[in-house]
């Protein structure tokens, strides 16, 4: 179950602590009342908004029960402790890979790396491919000595990967990550982005073969994500029983990259638009990833998933971790780096918010 589970037996769960209000020590009388300063202007907000407060029934979100009687309000939102990627999270939100190599990269890392040791959350970098042959723009992957002790894992694509192997320098891996102080390595698959991306690499191997000749090596924990379109079932079902520390959904509804090539691409390639509406959402695939589980039982080797790509609000999240049977996290991006790329202050009050809505959504919305 995962650890917003409202009743999983697993100790390791994600749980508000809700702190029991101590009492005055002289309690008011019971004739007494407290003065209401902001009665009037808020009866007058009533009277004014309440012909635009309302939510029409096909606006209702049907995936929760709500429960308004069963849980006091949550007086902190302070979250027990949980394991994930063999550390210790406190905010179950995953910063989902950002680029490098721009102005404004160095700015957004940082941040984004300061946010992950404040609130106890994970971070995967942006694709890390020009370290490997420029150490010009090191210094922007370079946020160990922000992000503390949290997760931290560096990213290459499976096209640098498979070229690394043929030429026998998987070594470079491992000295990059070594570079980064990374945890351990993402590797994105993107077979439609590098067909549709005008100076996109081409492929001789299947993915899957790639990611074992790199696991047979590997001595670093090792992520495996698509792009923005997720993937099926048969995909799913072989990287489940690879020894992998975590599969990353980077499903569709979010960043879709190889609509984003399209959009770079020449006109004749604006034919092939419809290779970008194809794909699988996060809810698709935890339903996938819950029925193979059951299919694959011990053969299930791989067991922590996030969930990215599309996640718009902390309601996803909370539902999709809900719904699926192994540990996980929730991953965002852009919902992120349109904070990250202003100012510290911004991005925190965002994450801070998504902390006060995980704790409201656990107190009183159970999922259907």
């Amino acid at each position: 179950m995962s650890y917003l589970s409202q009743d999983s037996p697993v100790t390791l769960n994600f749980n508000i602590r809700l702190i029991q209000s101590t009492p005055m020590e002289q309690p008011l009388s019971q004739n007494a009342e407290i003065p209401d300063a902001n009665a009037p202007e808020r009866k007058k907000d009533h009277i004014v908004l309440a012909f635009q407060s309302k939510v029409d029934a096909d606006q209702i979100d049907t995936r929760f029960s709500y429960e308004p009687l069963l849980a006091p309000h949550p007086q902190q939102h302070s979250f027990a402790p949980f394991s994930f990627l063999q550390k210790q999270w406190k905010l179950p939100l995953w910063v989902s890979s950002m680029t490098g190599g721009t102005a404004l990269a160095g700015t957004i890392n940082k941040n984004l790396a300061i946010a992950c040791a404040e609130f106890g959350m994970g971070m995967g970098l942006g694709s890390c491919r020009q370290l490997l042959h420029d150490d010009t723009y090191l210094s922007d992957f370079q946020v160990r000595k922000w992000i503390g002790d949290q997760p931290l894992y560096a990213n290459l694509g499976i096209a640098q990967l498979e070229s690394l192997q043929k030429n026998h320098q998987l070594s470079e891996v491992q000295e990059l990550i070594h570079s980064l102080e990374a945890d351990g390595l993402i590797i994105h698959v993107n077979p439609m982005q590098e067909w549709l991306q005008p100076e996109g690499d081409r492929f001789t191997d299947p993915p899957l073969l790639t990611i074992q000749r790199v696991l047979d090596v590997a001595t670093y924990p090792v992520i495996v994500k698509e792009v923005g379109q997720g993937m099926g079932p048969e995909s799913l079902r072989a990287l489940m029983q690879l020894p992998l520390a975590a599969i990353d959904f980077a499903s569709s509804g979010g960043t879709n990259f190889a609509m984003l090539e399209i959009l770079r691409s020449s006109a004749d390639k604006k034919i092939m638009q419809p290779l970008a509406h194809v794909g699988h959402t996060a809810a698709d695939m935890v339903n996938m990833y819950n029925e193979l589980l059951t299919e694959l039982g011990d053969k299930a080797i791989c067991r922590q998933v996030i969930i990215s790509g599309g996640i718009r609000n902390f309601l996803d999240g909370y539902y999709l971790m809900n719904s699926l049977r192994v540990p996980s996290v929730y991953g965002q991006a852009s919902a992120l780096l349109q904070y990250a790329q202003h100012s510290y202050e911004e991005l925190s009050a965002f994450i801070q918010s998504q902390m006060e809505g995980l704790a409201i959504a656990k107190a009183y919305l159970k999922i259907r």
